[in-house]
C-alpha cells in the first residue's frame, strides 16, 4: 500500500519526518485491524447460516423417514385386513357348499319316500279277489335268480340301478372319478375302481371279485351313495359342491 504524500515533506526536519511516518504506520495498522475484525464477523455469520441449513435438512430427513415408516405400517395393516377378508370368504363359501349338499340330499330322500309311498298305494289297490286267486292257484316253481348284469360297465350300472335319473347321477360321478375304468388307480391316494373306493378292499363287502368285476364295484358304490347321501343324486350334488364324495 502506498503511503499518502505529505506536502512539503522534504522540508521537514528529521524528527518531524519520523513523527509523520509513525502516524502513517499507525493508520495503516488501524485499517488492518479493522479489516481483520470485519472478516471474522462475516465468517461467524456464514457458519451460523450453514448450521441452520444443516439443521433444517436433518429435520426434513427425519420427517421423511417418519412418513415412510407410517406408510409401511399402513400397508401391513391393509395386508392383514385383506388376508382376514379372504379367509372369511373361504369359510362362507365352504358353509354355502355344505348347505347346498345337505339340501340336495334332503330333496333326494324326500323324492325317494314319495316314490315308495306311491308304490305302496298302488299295491294296496290290487283287488282282494286277485290276491285270493293268486293264493288258490297252484304253486309255480320258485323263480330263478335274476340274471347277472352283462354288457359294458355303463350297461351293468343301468341294469343294477334301474331308475334313469339315479343312473345319470351315478354315471356323472363315475365319469369324473374313473372315466368308467374298473381298473383305475389313483397314484396319490390308492383309490381303486369305477367309484374310486378308498381303500379298494372296502368293496370286498360286495364280492370277492371286486378287483375285476365292474358289477361288484357298482353294487358297492350304489350302497355307499345310498347310505351316505341318500341316493346317487344326493352324492352327485355333494360332489358338484366339493369335487369329492
Amino acid at each position: 500500500m502506498q503511503l499518502p504524500t505529505i506536502p512539503k515533506f522534504d522540508r521537514l526536519t528529521k524528527a518531524h519526518k519520523f513523527s509523520a511516518a509513525g502516524i502513517a504506520a499507525a493508520g495503516v495498522g488501524v485499517l488492518a485491524i479493522t479489516g481483520v475484525t470485519g472478516t471474522s464477523g462475516t465468517a461467524q455469520a456464514s457458519g451460523k447460516a450453514a448450521e441452520s441449513v444443516a439443521e433444517r435438512a436433518r429435520a426434513a430427513a427425519a420427517e421423511q423417514h417418519a412418513a415412510h415408516a407410517a406408510h409401511v405400517a399402513h400397508r401391513k395393516v391393509l395386508a392383514k385386513q385383506h388376508a382376514a377378508h379372504v379367509a372369511h370368504q373361504a369359510v362362507v363359501r365352504e358353509r354355502q357348499a355344505q348347505e347346498r349338499a345337505r339340501k340336495a340330499a334332503d330333496e333326494a330322500r324326500r323324492q325317494e319316500r314319495q316314490a315308495a309311498n306311491r308304490s305302496h298305494e298302488r299295491k294296496a289297490l290290487v283287488p282282494q279277489q286277485r290276491q285270493e286267486n293268486s293264493r288258490s292257484a297252484p304253486r309255480a316253481a320258485a323263480p330263478q335268480a335274476p340274471a347277472a348284469p352283462s354288457g359294458t360297465p355303463q350297461q351293468m350300472a343301468q341294469q343294477i340301478i334301474g331308475d334313469a335319473a339315479q343312473f345319470q347321477c351315478f354315471s356323472s360321478i363315475v365319469m369324473h372319478e374313473s372315466t368308467w375304468n374298473p381298473y383305475a388307480v389313483n397314484p396319490s391316494s390308492g383309490a381303486y375302481g369305477l367309484v374310486q373306493a378308498l381303500p379298494g378292499a372296502k368293496m370286498a363287502s360286495a364280492g370277492a371279485d371286486w378287483r375285476t368285476n365292474p358289477a361288484t364295484q357298482i353294487k358297492w358304490g350304489l350302497d355307499y351313495m345310498n347310505e351316505r347321501y341318500g341316493s346317487p343324486c344326493g352324492a352327485w350334488s355333494f360332489w358338484q359342491a366339493n369335487h369329492w364324495y
